[in-house]
């Protein structure tokens, strides 16, 4: 490649990543690594095949800088001289934001601003806070919208005429069930793109809250499974979008150096939403039916969702549109006016849209015109990237997570002798740690990282879903040792699900994207998940009475086996890694990478099982560490 002078326009280094698959294989083909040279310096070897990792910024003085920062801010009229000179200096930040003491014309109160930005991360203005809470508090509404039906359907089953162990009410069943899971893969996760285009990020949140808050409504005034199949059905237009769209809301709003742990809350939020719906089942368990009602308990249960979401309707537009939003539509004053809202000073907001603003005019050099869904595919950087991104969604559901969330108080009901409320109790818990266990994720997503959280977790996850089919070979005379069994190995694959598999797939699909295909990703990415979410909603009843449970859990089990060996092959790391840095990483051919895969098995052996002294290979390597932020920020 050749070398890049100084004064090359951000567009001009981005058109160079189309060459980059091309580069890389004849940069492979021109080194040799000889089975004869010792292992240091055949490990020496192959990193010079490595990635090189550059910062787009890099390059350019900080006089440079100062004076790009200066036009933009007057080409764009964003202020007065104050502004103007915020963004000076934050275009000289945005270089290398981590070395503020290097940059000339700080104040003293700015450059406090910057120490403490970094000392103390979650430090933020109270209107980030709000985005918190929105961002929790929305997903909260998913959870509780899909597990409410874990107790209400018992209930609601018999005044049906569902009937248990008949093998068309087990379909019908799985159907009402998984109906917002249809909805969400073969319609509403596709309006993802035109929602945020028409509506702004805000608005698809608050509109597709209305939508929850009325159908949860609905849900509790049906009679019949087809009414409650069409009330749940509509409740799908209000999951897909929305869960879509909050995690990029939330990367998009976030400064770097809680970016990560931030989006990954939609997990925690949504596990929080998972308990609160336990908890509504346990709560009007007792309900009564008064005279002329039939069912008040389950409806109460299917209605109680509604909550969440008008809480939501309440105060999200009291929180900043995204700043990215603005400036793709050249609404780049009202991109300052959110992004100000966002930060303690000027010289932060400038330097966090001022980077916004490189990235869009790299990317924009990267629109050639045509499909962008094609160009998922066509692209090869981007088809690496739904490569990853779908098969993480995809192990998202086939681990067996859901089976346990939608379906755990039948299950428990099933042994026997089992009260229903015991049953609800159980069910109750594994929500709690659901949520507990979700909670450390905030913290090891950023720096155990994403692939190996689930390299380490998806072998135990397999374990414990053998565990709990093979417990129910426990004798029936034995009820409560089956329960205390089945209920230790729910929690047990719930705890590992929750701090890997659990966070990891929305984080990961929200940053893999470049961002002018990112809609598109995340709307693919949430399509493939509700899209195997409803299949395995739909075919677990059937499947638990023809496999029996035994064979059904460890139908689940293998699958996670299987989705070990894919994370190893063909999932590659993104803790730390700035936009452009990704644009390197999944320009490495899958099957250069496969292999780097294959290689890490016999040096985990050697070094944790042998206890041999070895060194681990490093795959992708930073042309200039000091050029690159060291924390996972300037990737959304």
């Amino acid at each position: 490649m050749p070398r890049r002078n100084e004064t090359s326009t951000f567009g001009d280094r981005i058109a160079e990543h189309h060459g980059r698959d091309i580069e890389f294989e004849n940069l492979r083909k021109e080194t040799t690594i000889s089975p004869h040279l010792p292992g240091n310096a055949a490990d020496h070897a192959r990193r010079n095949l490595n990635a090189k990792l550059a910062n787009p910024l890099a390059g350019f003085t900080q006089e440079e800088l100062r004076k790009q920062g200066v036009n933009f801010a007057i080409k764009h009229c964003l202020g007065d001289e104050e502004d103007i000179r915020a963004f000076g200096i934050g275009a000289m930040l945005a270089q290398t934001p981590d070395k503020f003491a290097t940059v000339p014309g700080l104040k003293p109160e700015e450059l406090e601003v910057l120490q403490n930005e970094f000392a103390h991360r979650w430090s933020q203005p109270w209107t980030m806070y709000l985005v918190v809470a929105l961002c929790s508090v929305s997903a909260a509404v998913q959870g509780m919208d899909e597990t409410v039906v874990n107790g209400a359907q018992l209930f609601y089953k018999l005044q049906f005429g569902l009937k248990e162990g008949d093998r068309t009410s087990d379909w019908l069943t799985g159907l009402v069930n998984a109906a917002p899971y249809l909805c969400c893969a073969v319609i509403s996760c596709w309006l993802t793109v035109p929602f945020n285009a028409w509506f702004g990020r805000r608005g698809t949140i608050f509109i597709t809250c209305c939508i929850s808050a009325i159908t949860c409504f609905w849900q509790g005034f049906v009679n019949t499974w087809w009414h409650m199949f069409i009330a749940r059905f509509a409740l799908g237009f209000g999951i897909g979008p929305k869960s879509a769209t909050v995690p990029v809301y939330a990367a998009e709003t976030a400064p770097p150096a809680i970016r990560g742990a931030l989006v990954m809350q939609w997990q925690m939020w949504t596990a929080f939403g998972i308990m609160l719906g336990y908890a509504a089942d346990l709560i009007f368990y007792d309900i009564k039916d008064p005279a002329g009602i039939v069912g008040l308990q389950w409806r109460l249960m299917m209605g109680s969702a509604m909550l969440p979401a008008i809480v939501v309707c309440c105060f999200v537009f009291r929180c900043p549109e995204s700043p990215r939003w603005y400036m793709q539509r050249d609404r780049y004053d009202k991109a300052y006016q959110s992004m100000c809202r966002l930060r303690f000073n000027k010289v932060q907001a400038a330097r966090d849209m001022y980077y916004m603003y490189t990235l869009l005019q790299a990317e924009s050099s990267m629109k050639l015109g045509r499909n962008k869904m094609l160009e998922l595919i066509t692209v090869p950087r981007n088809r690496r990237a739904v490569i990853a991104s779908e098969l993480v969604m995809f192990l998202q559901q086939f681990c067996g997570v859901n089976v346990l969330a939608y379906y755990s108080t039948q299950i428990f009901v099933m042994l026997g002798d089992v009260h229903i409320r015991t049953a609800l109790v159980a069910s109750f818990g594994w929500g709690v740690i659901n949520w507990l266990f979700a909670i450390p994720a905030v913290y090891t997503i950023d720096t155990f990282g994403r692939r190996n959280l689930l390299l380490a977790t998806f072998p135990l996850m397999a374990a414990f879903m053998f565990f709990i089919g093979w417990s129910h070979s426990i004798p029936e005379a034995s009820t409560h040792a089956r329960l205390a069994c089945i209920a230790l190995g729910s929690y047990l694959f719930c705890a590992v699900y929750s701090t890997g598999e659990g966070p990891v797939p929305f984080t990961y699909s929200a940053e893999v994207y470049p961002l002018y295909v990112r809609s598109y990703g995340m709307a693919l990415a949430t399509a493939t998940t509700w899209l195997f979410n409803f299949i395995l909603a739909v075919s677990w009843p059937s499947l638990q009475s023809s496999f029996k449970s035994q064979g059904a859990f460890s139908f689940y089990g293998a699958w996670n086996i299987v989705g070990w060996f894919a994370i190893l092959l063909f999932m590659p790391e993104t803790k730390g890694r700035t936009l452009e840095e990704l644009d390197q990483i999944f320009s490495v051919p899958t099957r250069l990478h496969a292999q780097y895969g294959l290689r890490q098995i016999p040096y985990f052996i050697k070094r944790y099982i042998l206890r041999q002294r070895v060194r681990a290979e490093v795959l992708y390597e930073r042309a200039d560490a000091h050029a690159v932020p060291t924390d996972a920020g300037y990737n959304a």
